[in-house]
């Protein structure tokens, strides 16, 4: 029963964060709607391709679909009178990536699938949605930049494995999971967390370039 109202809530969450990428893009009702849902519905729908699960899960429970309409439909017309958008779109984006993460990893093992394929689902999952909105909506991918994004869902999906692995029995690892990959990401957004340099791959200068750039 958790697990069903976490993936509501992460179901609303990313479909809020669809609706406010598409504000400065002059979209209509019905193309707002329609990327909320997208946001929303996709990294599951991935998942569960992938894993050719006979029936994809908001096709076997159309609640998800009407959680997805009604909370796209519901944040286009609440979302103008938000102060400050931006920092919304970032907490539900982080709510988002978290519940999914970790819903899509616990679905896995209830599976029986290896923990290397639940912990890569659900990372999968996570930010597969956020990818489809942001090439949507012509956004740069948060999953591309250079702030902790897909870590956090990493570290969520593993804690989430290993307690299910070793407390199976407790009620409470998933929340466990979630909070971690939260509080992770609030903590990237107001920290300013980065890779460290040595991880991130540049582009060279090339000799010529450099000199060049010296005479101007």
């Amino acid at each position: 029963m958790l697990l069903y109202v976490l993936g509501m809530f992460g179901i609303a969450a990313f479909a809020v964060t669809g609706v406010i990428s598409s504000g400065k893009k002059d979209m209509d009702l019905f193309s707002v709607v329609f990327l909320g849902m997208v946001t929303s519905l996709g990294g599951g729908t991935i998942r569960d391709t992938v894993l050719s699960v006979e029936t994809v899960y908001w096709v076997a429970d159309t609640s998800y679909l009407w959680v997805a309409f009604l909370s796209s439909v519901l944040a286009f017309f609440t979302v103008r009178y938000m102060d400050d958008r931006r920092k919304v779109f970032h907490y539900a984006d982080s709510f988002g990536l978290a519940l999914f993460t970790v819903v899509a990893t616990e679905k896995v093992l209830a599976l029986d699938f290896a923990a290397p394929i639940a912990i890569t689902m659900g990372i999968i999952t996570g930010v597969a949605g956020g990818i489809i909105r942001d090439v949507l909506s012509h956004r740069p991918p948060l999953v591309l930049g250079r702030e902790f994004y897909a870590t956090p869902a990493f570290l969520g999906a593993l804690l989430m494995v290993l307690l299910e692995k070793n407390i199976p029995s407790h009620e409470f690892n998933s929340i466990y999971a979630v909070s971690l990959v939260f509080i992770l990401r609030v903590f990237a957004i107001h920290k300013d967390l980065y890779y460290p340099s040595w991880l991130l791959y540049k582009k060279e200068v090339r000799h010529d370039e450099s000199i060049d750039n010296t005479k101007h």
